[in-house]
């Protein structure tokens, strides 16, 4: 296993060696998270040479049937009575991987006179690190705002993003450190389920995270001047609401299976405000929201109902009252900045290709001239997060609501999409922060000259 030691988003090359040709060899990985043991196990055909390589080799039976070295991370599965999440809740902890393989009484080819070889068992194991060492961690607790500040080593203003969550609420302290690691200064902000603060998502005011965005520029030195927002579900709402709303604060935005509308609380209301109560304020008002009274909907998707209720899609029913769909619409048209959108196609929590469409096709619309990225996965869900965790928890219970719901996609499809949009937005976030700071520098010379 090359390297043993690494961070979360880096892949592992996994080669065994010395096996009898035309063997077959199986691999377990094993891995401790919170709540219990995860595992993936795979069979493969040694080749003439006695090697198996991972990634160059799919598996003959076993969780994944595809050439890829980091398949025994995304295939795993809960252990019998695991409980918890795949996601790192602990950054100063490393995930902790054994990968034991054996071989069968192996026969060799078959077209080979002999028995082959006894079997054989090795073990070896891997840890991947989601905050670095040169990486500083630190709360921030001020002025109201509560989230963990994860900046590398380095000297001169970084690229700066402002991280949130979705629908379950907490701190996303995991994708903030590992953008951390990249290079990028990263808050991972809460605002609903953290210390201090409520226990969900209904009436969130939207001054919270102005005064978050005004934090960041003044006190984090930002790359560019400005932060980016980038959010994951009702982060990634939020993300286009909060561009759409305070233009002036934000550098650019990463939108995570976004939303394209204002919605209502949904699954993570307070329960004296049902599904259907406000979920963002500014002034102290209610937000307009696309459930608030509407004509088009005699339906709820939150009430654990069973098939076909529960499967029918309340965001495209929701659009046949045309008058509230305009008036909730985030006006993403009043941003300038950079705009990358990440969904997924098979996105079964609610649409966010269509909303990622929406968002991309109402800037060109209005002219927007900064960079539109739209990163759309086929076989992806609303499940799209750090890569190399396991990706087979589709079918998934609400933290909040406690509603049985599914987030779509196949874990292949999921675990793509999850690697390949982290190195892009990555990239983008990098992009966006330079073109900025450049345009500052070409803007003192020329006041200079």
């Amino acid at each position: 296993m090359t390297p043993q030691i690494g961070p979360l988003w880096e892949r592992r090359s996994l080669r065994l060696t010395g096996a009898v040709p035309g063997s077959l060899a199986t691999v377990r990985a094993v891995t401790a998270r919170d709540g219990g043991d995860w595992a993936a196990q795979a069979t493969f055909l040694a080749d003439r040479h006695g090697v198996v390589d991972l990634a160059t080799q799919a598996p003959v039976s076993g969780d994944y049937r595809v050439a890829d070295s980091m398949g025994l991370f995304w295939s795993q599965r809960r252990e019998p009575g695991t409980t918890g999440s795949a996601e790192p809740t602990d950054v100063d902890r490393p995930i902790s991987t054994v990968f034991t393989a054996w071989t069968e009484p192996a026969t060799g080819h078959l077209d080979a006179p002999g028995d082959g070889a006894p079997a054989a068992e090795v073990t070896v194991g891997v840890t991947q690190w989601v905050r670095s060492e040169d990486v500083e961690r630190t709360g921030v607790r001020t002025d109201g705002l509560v989230g963990t500040l994860f900046r590398p080593r380095r000297v001169g203003p970084l690229p700066t993003v402002i991280v949130l969550n979705g629908s379950g609420g907490g701190i996303n302290e995991a994708r903030a450190a590992q953008y951390a690691s990249r290079g990028v200064q990263a808050l991972a902000l809460g605002y609903f389920r953290a210390p201090g603060l409520p226990e969900h998502i209904s009436r969130t005011p939207l001054e919270y995270f102005e005064r978050a965005l005004r934090y960041a520029a003044r006190t984090l030195s930002p790359k560019g001047g400005l932060p980016l927002v980038s959010g994951q579900s009702r982060g990634g709402e939020l993300s286009l609401l909060l561009a759409a709303t305070y233009p002036e604060l934000i550098l650019g935005i990463a939108p995570f299976v976004p939303g394209a509308f204002v919605f209502g609380a949904q699954g993570a209301a307070d329960p004296a405000e049902g599904w259907d109560g406000p979920t963002w304020t500014r002034g102290g008002e209610p937000l307009d929201h696309l459930w608030h009274d509407n004509s088009g909907v005699t339906w709820q998707p939150w009430n654990d109902a069973p098939a076909p209720t529960r499967h029918r899609d309340v965001y495209v029913d929701g659009l046949h009252d045309r008058e509230l769909a305009r008036a909730s619409r985030i006006p993403i048209e009043r941003f300038s900045g950079p705009v990358a959108c990440v969904s997924g196609l098979d996105d079964r929590a609610w649409p966010s290709n269509m909303a990622s469409r929406i968002v991309l096709d109402t800037l060109e619309r209005h002219g927007h001239g900064a960079e539109r990225l739209h990163l759309d996965y086929e076989e992806a869900g609303h499940g799209i997060a750090l890569p190399h965790l396991p990706s087979t928890d589709i079918e998934r219970v609400h933290p909040v609501s406690g509603v049985h719901y599914s987030n779509g996609g196949t874990p292949r499809g999921n675990a793509v999409a999850s690697e390949h949009s982290f190195e892009q937005i990555c990239a983008f976030i990098h992009r966006t922060a330079d073109a900025a700071a450049a345009a500052d520098a070409i803007d003192i010379d020329h006041e200079g000259r």
